[in-house]
């Protein structure tokens, strides 16, 4: 390392100035031409300007030390950048010169079918502005992921951390033919005499938002509780009220999670009917839900239990108690009175168990399901609902599976079962002395899912519910049942769901409904529905 000019300089000065004042002494000694000080006052005053010469000459030089420091590491980041430097314009200079001996110049795109890279490299930063704009990027993009993960953070009154989720759907709608409801139909209806057949219209009362708190540890188990809403509990008395969905309850439930069992209390959907088909043209009701998909949202106390097997096999066993649910209208809308299932003083009881495995990366299931409630009509008229219920996931290869429901059931009307109806009268209902009989009904539904691409499926689905019709005929008549008794549904349909983002969905559904009622002709409606939602 070449020592600084500055340092040599200041060194010789120094070292003048010393020899001089020592020429100087001698020579005051000899000529003795002064009055004389004492050789020790003399020598005294000498070596306080020697020391003064000394720390200047020291505090230079620890200057000199510090700017030789600042040069070496100057010189260690220069051989740095070099090294990454050299290697990329060499390369890029081989580049340029293999592409001027191509046909097809510096500037001319490569041949159809070879891409940038594979004609001239991988990319490699040739200067520092190269490098300075992904280091750049690289920052931006974690500031977009911070900023991501603040916006996730809801705020709360107390301590424990919250998550607001949700949905914001729309749908829109074609329908051809009659139905109980016309922006979700669960059943076709016949045709209104004069009536037009065709209607089309378009909702955003399937939106829906929910919110889910994650509480303290409780005896070793992890506590949460969550609530959803949607707005489809019914119309407001105004001016275009079909756009003014009034808010509804769906689900509402407490957890209490350890490792292998849990817990739940509150309104939760049906665990011993634990699947539906996919679709986004029917959230507020469960698709096909009167077509053999039993549903519900109840009250009610379960306990699930978890059993690990062998090659990743679970057994999981469900037991519980439900609000006796029977389907009927609340006679008053705003005071709670004993219903049929209610008015036996007990609750209804469900269990189910089921066995799981990974297949193709997805589950593999067989899950049996039991259910039974007591009923009371009045006037001493019980009926013992149950149902029998089984359910399947099938992965028939890695992106195409198989799924459905069956059941076999009694009175199971509550449950969305025999369309929604649970007994019929065998006469006038307001008579004490008229029979009652529960209907025996069975069905189900398949689906059959291909994933087209990672952001693109195929959905196709068939169902039926049947009312057994040789429960109704020579026993009731639609004049006493409050209208047209059903015998069988059956419902079909086929969507195409697109995710461009995780957070984007599109979808377009096709609909056919075929309703049998037991003393009148069939009717059918179908349905073309678009969606598109935005989840948070």
């Amino acid at each position: 390392m070449k020592i600084p000019r500055s340092f040599v300089l200041r060194s010789f000065a120094v070292t003048a100035v010393a020899v001089m004042l020592l020429a100087s002494y001698i020579r005051a000694q000899v000529a003795n031409s002064a009055p004389a000080e004492s050789p020790l006052q003399v020598l005294d005053s000498q070596v306080r300007e020697l020391r003064a010469e000394i720390e200047q000459m020291r505090a230079e030089n620890a200057q000199s030390r510090a700017e030789m420091r600042e040069l070496r590491q100057e010189l260690q980041d220069t051989r740095k950048l070099l090294a990454v430097i050299a290697p990329a314009a060499a390369n890029t200079n081989q580049t340029a010169a293999a592409a001027e001996n191509t046909p097809y110049g510096v500037n001319a795109a490569p041949p159809s079918g070879q891409t940038a890279s594979n004609a001239s490299g991988p990319a490699v930063p040739t200067d520092l502005a190269g490098r300075v704009q992904k280091l750049e990027e690289s920052t931006q993009l974690l500031g977009s992921k911070i900023n991501e993960q603040y916006q996730t953070k809801v705020e709360t009154a107390g301590k424990y951390r919250a998550r607001l989720s949700g949905i914001v759907l729309m749908n829109a709608f074609h329908n051809v033919g009659a139905s109980d409801n016309l922006d979700l139909p669960d059943y076709a209806e016949p045709p209104t005499p004069g009536a037009s057949q065709t209607s089309s219209g378009a909702t955003l009362r399937q939106s829906e938002i929910g919110l889910e708190i994650f509480g303290p540890t409780i005896a070793g188990a992890k506590s949460s509780a969550n609530v959803q809403f949607d707005f489809f509990g019914g119309f407001p008395n105004t001016n275009n009220g079909v756009n003014f969905g009034i808010t509804r309850l769906q689900t509402a439930s407490l957890r209490l999670d350890w490792k292998q069992t849990s817990v739940v209390a509150g309104q939760d959907a049906l665990f011993i009917s634990p699947f539906s088909p996919t679709s986004f043209a029917s959230l507020a009701v469960p698709t096909l839900a009167y077509a053999g998909n039993l549903w519900a949202w109840t009250p009610q106390l379960r306990v699930e239990h978890r059993f690990n097997l062998a090659d990743q096999q679970t057994l999981t066993v469900q037991a519980g108690v439900l609000d006796n649910l029977d389907w009927e209208t609340p006679p008053n809308s705003y005071t709670r009175v004993a219903q049929a299932g209610e008015a036996t003083g007990q609750p209804a009881y469900a269990a189910r168990t089921a066995w799981s495995r990974p297949l193709f990366d997805h589950p593999l299931s067989f899950g049996v399901a039991g259910y039974y409630g007591r009923q009371d009509w009045l006037w001493s008229h019980y009926v013992d609902a149950w149902s029998g219920m089984g359910d399947w996931q099938i992965p028939i290869v890695r992106r195409l599976g198989l799924s459905g429901e069956f059941y076999r059931g009694r009175g199971v009307g509550g449950l969305g079962g025999a369309i929604g109806q649970t007994i019929v009268y065998g006469g006038n209902s307001a008579y004490a002395t008229t029979p009652i009989r529960g209907l025996d009904s069975a069905g189900g539904w398949t689906q059959l899912k291909f994933q087209l691409t990672p952001k693109v499926e195929l959905n196709g689905v068939f169902a039926e519910d049947d009312a057994f019709t040789a429960d109704i005929r020579g026993f009731a008549i639609d004049a006493n049942n409050f209208g047209p008794i059903l015998g069988r549904n059956r419902g079909a349909l086929g969507n195409v769901i697109y995710r461009p983002r995780s957070d984007l969905l599109l979808a377009a559904e096709f609909r056919r409904l075929h309703t049998f009622p037991v003393y009148d002709s069939a009717s059918i409606t179908n349905q073309v529905n678009l969606a598109m939602g935005v989840l948070f």
